[in-house]
């Protein structure tokens, strides 16, 4: 049905590769065979490539978004069948065990979680398995076009889950975002969401604290130009009410930590491959609380409903397609993003014609 399927694997740190792979079969009856339409690279790919998640075993099709059209189904799929259009969650959830009882997706003990691209192969192929389908796969509105809707599998849910709700962004607050990429953007388009008074972004890049400004950050500060004192002096030295940390590495979580105010909020959402210092000397008696996470995905179906009413801006933060065999291409570009610019990369073409919508006069 495909045959010469080619996936982009990674062959340890470093290496990697377009190139052909196994055909994907149905292993479980809860599973799906999606033919792959469009598909984006995370920074999580990244981080895989240069050796910071050592479960990601060589030979692993990488990849964890991804939007497409089923064409195979097991005996236990009830919520799709084949020639439905749908997007792939980041996450699997068996929908059985306690913590998939209660949303908490990420920490499924039913063989689900985040295994697409790090336990089992991955969607930046032509093809993929998917499985625990019925809660994995959401079908898609014709209303959202595939490049809107790939976003929705990973960046904005992270952005929305991990950093406003675990940060719990309220009406007046100052938030600072630290990494103005593609979460950090989602994460400031739906921090305004909740009406804050102001939303900072910091970032080293002058490109990426222009796109903060697009997507909705109302001052931005050059992290190498002591963005604390820009903070200090929009809240009366207190400090921001919440603090979103968006890259993943060290010096960043310990700017966040100077950054956060007495009874505020530090959500690190970034993935980070090295060791960072806390410093409990200056934090145990702030009432400063700190959450980190992994994307659950609860928000979907509502981020969907979101994108189809035109209320998320899914398609600025697309700044380069490609071909789906052009996957190399691809990660050069978005790996090299100072140079390039690139936001969010998508891989493929639009395989369907999208029906828009217009307000009600």
């Amino acid at each position: 049905m495909w045959i010469g399927m080619k996936g982009y694997v990674f062959h340890g740190p470093g290496q990697s590769a377009w190139e052909e792979v196994p055909d994907p079969e149905i292993k479980d009856p809860g599973d799906v065979i999606v033919r792959v339409d469009a598909v984006t690279i995370c920074g999580t790919d990244l981080h895989i490539l240069k050796g910071d998640v050592p479960e990601v075993r060589p030979g692993t099709v990488l990849g964890h978004e991804a939007v497409g059209e089923i064409v195979e189904t097991g005996t236990d799929v009830r919520t799709v069948r084949p020639g439905d259009r749908v997007l792939v969650s980041c996450i699997s959830a068996c929908g059985r065990c306690d913590y998939c009882r209660v949303t908490s997706y990420s920490q499924c003990r039913g063989g689900g979680g985040w295994i697409l691209g790090h336990l089992v192969d991955g969607t930046q192929a032509e093809y993929v398995r998917v499985p625990h389908a019925d809660l994995s796969v959401h079908p898609l509105p014709g209303a959202v076009a595939n490049e809107d809707a790939v976003l929705l599998a990973d960046i904005f849910p992270t952005g929305y889950e991990v950093g406003v709700l675990n940060g719990r962004v309220r009406p007046g607050d100052t938030v600072a975002v630290v990494g103005a990429g593609p979460v950090g953007l989602a994460a400031i388009a739906t921090a305004r969401l909740f009406a804050p008074e102001r939303i900072v972004a910091v970032d080293l890049a002058a490109s990426r604290l222009q796109a903060a400004k697009e997507f909705g950050a109302d001052a931005v500060a050059d992290a190498s130009e002591a963005p604390e004192q820009l903070i200090g002096d929009l809240t009366g030295e207190l400090g921001a009410d919440v603090v979103i940390e968006a890259v993943g590495v060290p010096e960043t979580f310990e700017l966040c930590a100077r950054m956060v105010r007495p009874g505020g909020h530090l959500a690190n959402v970034g993935v980070h491959g090295a060791p960072a210092t806390l410093h409990l000397e200056d934090l145990w008696s702030r009432n400063v609380t700190i959450t980190t996470g992994l994307v659950d995905t609860r928000s979907t179906p509502a981020l969907l409903r979101m994108a189809a009413a035109g209320r998320l801006p899914t398609r600025r933060m697309v700044t380069h397609t490609f071909p789906l065999d052009h996957m190399q291409e691809a990660y050069d570009v978005f790996g090299n993003a100072a140079e390039t610019g690139a936001l969010k990369v998508v891989l493929g073409v639009p395989q369907h014609e999208v029906v828009p919508v217009h307000p009600t006069p």
